[in-house]
């Protein structure tokens, strides 16, 4: 038996129908629904503006600058995964550059996200393959590992498993489980309808602001 830190775990598949329930759905708006305590800060987009990620994560994680377990990922990884990957947020040495993501698109899946630093960035920046990550270094990485995946791994310090759905679009990130996945998209759905109410109301000159002094009367605040 593998030991602990150098170990690839049985996939956790997720049901298709979970998956396209974000279909259209801003990360921000599902950000929204999920208490606003979830969700990447730290990882940019890397690639072309306007560009969306949505699947299942497949998830790594690495010793510090060092991508071997990432390449065996990618031999592993089915079409519309998205390769989820924990360096621990080091950017002083890529863990990706333009080969690996050229692999990751000819494989099928859905895009990239690096707790850590790419390089080769300007082949990511015109490119229309989803990747977020925290940094760039030219730099390359080690391939002696350890290594894990299919495990828990931290991204911007929250906990992502094998299977989560994950959404993204030009403001970052957020991963949804898959227990949760109908509750939430539901949500999201109202949500998104009530924003567009809202935006149709300030364009009729009608936006109801009136929360505003609601609040601050219940917070005791005298009002002039």
């Amino acid at each position: 038996m593998a030991p602990t830190g150098f170990r690839i775990l049985p996939r956790r598949p997720t049901k298709p129908a979970l998956v396209a329930l974000f279909e259209g759905l801003p990360a921000s708006i599902i950000s929204d629904n999920l208490g606003r305590l979830t969700g990447s800060y730290g990882l940019s987009p890397r690639h072309r503006p306007g560009t969306t990620l949505l699947g299942p994560a497949l998830t790594v994680r690495v010793r510090t600058g060092d991508n071997l377990m990432i390449h065996k990922a990618l031999q592993l990884g089915q079409p519309g995964d998205v390769l989820v990957i924990d360096g621990g947020g080091c950017i002083d040495r890529a863990l990706i550059g333009e080969i690996m993501k050229n692999v990751a698109r000819a494989r099928g899946f859905a895009g990239l996200v690096i707790d850590g630093a790419i390089r080769d960035s300007a082949a990511f920046r015109d490119d229309s393959f989803p990747c977020y990550a925290r940094g760039v270094c030219h730099r390359g990485p080690y391939k002696d590992g350890p290594g894990e995946i299919n495990v828990s791994v931290s991204i911007s310090g929250m906990v992502v498993n094998p299977g989560d759905i994950v959404v993204g679009d030009d403001d970052g990130v957020v991963f949804i489980a898959p227990e949760e996945a109908e509750a939430v998209a539901a949500a999201s759905h109202r949500k998104l309808a009530e924003e567009a109410g809202t935006l149709e109301a300030i364009e009729r000159g009608a936006y109801d602001d009136r929360w505003i002094d609601a609040t601050l009367l219940h917070k005791e605040l005298v009002l002039r």
